[in-house]
Order: C-alpha cells, then sequence, then structure tokens
C-alpha cells in the first residue's frame, strides 16, 4: 500500500458523464470546494455514460426525452427544477437549444487524452464540453465538435482527428465503466475523496470541503500518533 502523508496531494476522482446536467453543477460546486480549501488537490475527471446505448450520432432529443420520462411535457417540468439549480452556480442552461442526445464515448476519450496532459487541460476539455453542450446546444459525440473543442484548449487538433477515427481506448474506458459500475457507482457525479470517501450527486461544497478536512486530519493523525499510555515514561528531565 502506498503511504501518503499530509503533504501529499489530495485525489478526487470524480465519475462523471458530460451530458449531466447535474454533473455541470457539481464542478461548479467542487470549484467552489476548491477555493475555500488551502490544500493541494490532485483531480482526475473518471467516465460513466447515463446511457451507453445511444447510437454514434446521437439521437434526436424531443425522442429521447419523450421515450426516458414519458413526455416531453414530464421532461420539461424536471428540466425547469435543473434549471433552477444551474441558476444558483451561475449556469444558464439552455436545455431548448439542444437538438441531439448524444453518445459521450468519445468525449470521454478526448477528456481522457487531456487528461494524460495535464490537469489543467483536461479541466479545460471538460469546461468546454459541458458549455457545448449545456449552453450552446452543439453535438459533442461530433468529432468536428471535439476536434474544434480540442484545438481551442491548445490540443493537436489533426492528432486529434486521427485518433476519434481509430479505435484509441474505446475498449478501455468502457472497461473502466463498467469498473466504476461494479464498485457500486449508479449516479453522477460521484466524487471519490482519496479513495476514501464518495459523495454521491451534486452535493453543496461544503459536504466535499468537510471531507478534504478528514482526510487531512486523518493523515496528522497517521503523521503524529498519540503515545502509547502502556510505553515507558517519557524523560521530564
Amino acid at each position: 500500500m502506498t503511504e501518503t502523508s499530509a503533504d501529499t496531494p489530495i485525489l478526487i476522482d470524480i465519475v462523471s458523464d458530460v451530458m449531466c446536467p447535474w454533473c455541470y453543477i457539481g464542478k461548479r460546486r467542487l470549484e467552489a470546494a476548491i477555493a475555500n480549501t488551502p490544500y493541494e488537490l490532485n483531480i482526475h475527471w473518471r467516465p460513466f455514460q447515463l446511457d451507453g446505448t445511444l447510437p454514434p450520432g446521437g439521437k434526436n432529443r424531443q425522442t429521447y426525452l419523450a421515450e426516458k420520462f414519458g413526455s416531453a411535457e414530464q421532461a420539461s417540468q424536471i428540466y425547469k427544477n435543473v434549471s433552477a439549480a444551474g441558476d444558483l452556480e451561475g449556469i444558464s442552461f439552455a436545455f431548448d437549444k439542444i437538438e441531439v442526445s448524444p453518445n459521450t464515448l468519445d468525449a470521454h476519450r478526448l477528456i481522457r487524452w487531456a487528461g494524460g496532459a495535464s490537469q489543467d487541460l483536461q479541466d479545460r476539455i471538460v469546461e468546454s464540453l459541458f458549455q457545448a453542450y449545456f449552453l450552446y446546444g452543439e453535438n459533442i459525440g461530433d468529432h468536428e465538435v471535439l476536434v474544434r473543442i480540442a484545438e481551442d484548449a491548445g490540443m493537436d487538433g489533426e492528432l486529434v482527428a486521427e485518433m476519434l477515427e481509430k479505435v484509441a481506448d474505446r475498449d478501455l474506458l468502457s472497461k473502466e465503466i463498467e469498473l466504476s459500475q461494479k464498485m457500486g457507482v449508479t449516479g453522477v457525479p460521484t466524487f471519490i475523496v482519496d479513495n476514501k470517501y464518495a459523495i454521491v450527486g451534486a452535493q453543496p461544497a461544503e459536504q466535499i470541503v468537510e471531507a478534504i478536512h478528514s482526510i487531512v486530519s486523518q493523515r496528522n493523525a497517521n503523521d503524529n500518533p498519540s503515545p502509547d499510555p502502556d510505553g515507558p515514561p517519557a524523560d521530564s528531565n
């Protein structure tokens, strides 16, 4: 087992899908938590698909919502509540602009490649994907959209386009999603803090901060164990 000390960066794995509005809200709440903690964090975005059965080109949004929620009207009512939560986090969801419910596997491939370069690049890609889908209604399963997002973030667009046309990492991502499900992840976002705490859902920033502080307290306790009461007395001289 790898040992950690109080000054080791705290790992936060975020299991998320970029077609999940609550995951976008969860990202904003995580950012608020980061702004309220002095500790160094190592953040990784992990893949999940709310609906891996969607075809590669996606499905008409209204058809998809009717199938999922029973009717477009019922879906509209549900999304009113999501929009209200988004407003509180500064997100102006534009659900009416979305024409296609995408298959997000290729978007997750892009997130994975960005993460291989840096945490900051991965964060920019995730943010751009959320914005493209929820603010501008773009099809984030479309390769041209993904290449443009990659280029805007500073990635090599030609290389990304070439990799998207191949099967690179598709099996790895599918297995990672399957592993998350076997570990009990059934809803997103799920924040796994230092492989010890799982925070399910877009919980308030305070709850994430509390989990981070708990990890720090545990590490400090491990680095400074209490004296053994049955041990020899301390030298008082």
